[in-house]
């Protein structure tokens, strides 16, 4: 009976669970279990880096690839997606927590437990409103380039620990130029060991990507600083380390605290949305399945909401880490439960030897993923494709490292929407002209341009609002005045407009009935079911008359041959 309710109203509120392990096979179970495995000898050096690019214990790391993990597996739609600890998400909250509670304090870690909750809360809204498609304002031009700064800032960040050097600030810039001004300070052990284990795992990844590098550099440094007692030597290592499970608690933060941290938790949720829709949407693609993002923004939830209360931070669907598993063959959750279960193994039996773990072989680990961030591939076709968006992504990378990942994140997004705004703001316009063929063409839209002896035949290509609709009148006047022949038509070609708002509608009214009284006849060509409805609400056709406007462009020209006997038109 319980179970009979518990379906029903899973059906009710379309909660669809298992959608990213069902169905399997034997066969299939058998190779997403070797993935799994795969994926943890990848993916367990890199979740404990991305704990120190948040300032938490190296073992939340690992707590963020438990729990989390299994619960999207359950929740959660897509088949593909490793939802862990991110690099983006990590950094985006080490810089707004940094200022409030000493790193990996008790402190620190109930205010990340909070953020991750506050987190789950914002995408269960997103998810009851389906606001899924919210991550679709966050432009890839923009988003490569906030991904680049973040990799500048974290890098930068890195260098601290790889070269045995404290920085006193987390601003880029100071530390940056603080690493410039106390190069002799250097500890030379220190910095050989991360020499070592960037040139390695960046020649791993080179020449055999599929191979686990990390997994290795972080065993045998491990083993190395046993063996040859590196705190001795003056190289830092992480010093005990927590074992066993996380348990459940609720953040001990109070109700003001957990205000302050909502600007944090909305940046997270804003990136969450973006990579985790378009590495989702990227996979089913490659792999023809459906892709339901508010099935996936559920499991995000979740997922958080678990992180919260098992002391972790943040979880992200991490575009780096599944195609980690999508390289070592992983097709369904499967794996992602399988690494969950290789990193219990890991939690309960060898948490201990992570005490000897060199702070300079994680640092460099880290430094190797923030190298990652920058897709110079990306940032160079956008260059050569788009040099106004390339600048778009550096000034975005640019305020990242600037100012810093919260704010940056939030420019990127108004960066993003007024770039689409500028579009449509002044649009593409064109007149339509004959060819020497006699077929049409479109031209650039200036003065001293004409369709025809009397013929304006004009295109806009953008709806008409508020802030286009002053553009929209003067070129029209602007041609109308300076054509070689006295006007006595202008077809307005409005294929391109959907909609007009009331400021649009007043101008263009005002406009339609000025050329009226200077005996210019005004059609309107090409006009779908949309715009005619608001050129009858707003009064636009009563000004020029339901006759003069038309579904075709052959159907206006026609009636102004017919008319006024102009220059034969070819059959549009």
């Amino acid at each position: 009976m319980l179970m009979g309710k518990i379906k029903s109203w899973l059906l009710l509120t379309r909660i669809h669970l298992f959608s990213g392990i069902l169905p399997f096979s034997r066969g299939t179970v058998w190779r997403d279990s070797v993935a799994g495995v795969i994926l943890a000898s990848m993916n367990i050096p890199q979740v404990l880096g991305y704990a120190r690019i948040a300032g938490m214990p190296a073992v939340t790391g690992l707590y963020s690839v438990f729990l989390p993990v299994v619960v999207f597996a359950i929740f959660g739609a897509s088949r593909h997606l490793v939802v862990a600890a991110d690099s983006a998400t990590a950094t985006i909250l080490a810089t707004r927590l940094s200022s409030l509670a000493p790193a990996s304090s008790a402190a620190y870690i109930a205010l990340a437990g909070m953020v991750a909750i506050v987190t789950a809360g914002f995408l269960f809204l997103a998810r009851i409103f389906k606001f899924g498609f919210l991550a679709d304002f966050l432009s890839r031009t923009v988003l490569v380039g906030f991904l680049a700064g973040v990799g500048v800032q974290v890098a930068v960040a890195m260098t601290g620990d790889m070269t045995g050097m404290a920085f006193g600030s987390s601003r880029t810039v100071y530390q940056f130029l603080h690493l410039i001004s106390h190069l002799p300070q250097i500890h030379i052990p220190t910095l050989s060991i991360s020499l070592m284990v960037v040139t390695g795992i960046l020649c791993a990844k080179h020449f055999w990507p599929r191979f686990p590098m990390p997994f290795f550099l972080v065993v045998g440094g491990v083993a190395a600083s046993y063996f040859l007692h590196f705190s001795s030597h003056g190289i830092a290592v992480l010093g005990p380390v927590l074992g066993g499970l996380p348990s459940f608690g609720w953040p001990q933060v109070g109700w003001q605290e957990a205000l302050d941290l909502v600007p944090v938790a909305a940046s997270c949720v804003v990136m969450i949305l973006a990579q985790s829709a378009a590495t989702s949407r990227a996979y089913a693609q490659r792999y023809h399945e459906t892709f339901d993002e508010n099935s996936d923004i559920l499991g995000l939830a979740v997922a958080n909401a678990a992180a919260g209360l098992t002391g972790a931070f943040v979880v992200n669907g991490s575009p780096t880490q599944t195609a980690m598993a999508d390289m070592a063959g992983a097709r369904s959750q499967v794996s992602q439960l399988i690494f969950a279960a290789v990193v219990m193994g890991v939690l309960l039996f060898l948490s201990s030897a992570l005490q000897y773990l060199p702070h300079c072989v994680l640092s460099s680990l880290v430094f190797t993923i923030a190298l990652g961030l920058i897709n110079v591939k990306s940032l160079d076709t956008i260059r050569r494709e788009s040099p106004g968006e390339f600048i778009l992504a550096l000034v975005t990378a640019a305020m990242v490292v600037l100012i810093g990942v919260e704010d940056g994140i939030l420019l990127a997004i108004v960066l993003s929407l007024l770039r689409h705004v500028r579009h449509s703001y002044q649009p593409h316009t064109m007149v339509m002209t004959k060819n020497e063929t006699g077929q049409w063409q479109s031209i650039e839209a200036k003065p001293g341009v004409e369709t025809a002896p009397g013929l304006v035949v004009y295109r806009f290509d953008a709806d008409l609002f508020y802030a286009n609709d002053h553009f929209f009148v003067d070129e029209v006047r602007l041609l109308l005045n300076q054509a070689p022949h006295p006007v006595r038509w202008l077809v307005i070609e409005a294929g391109a407009i959907t909609d007009m708002d009331y400021s649009a509608a007043r101008s263009v009214s005002e406009l339609c009935e000025d050329l009226a009284n200077s005996g210019i006849n005004v059609l309107f060509a090409r006009v779908n079911a949309f715009l005619r409805s608001d050129l009858d609400r707003h009064g636009i056709t009563a000004v020029i008359g339901a006759e003069h406007i038309f579904s075709t462009l052959h159907q206006a020209l026609s009636v102004i041959d017919s008319a006024s006997s102009p220059p034969q038109h070819p059959v549009v």
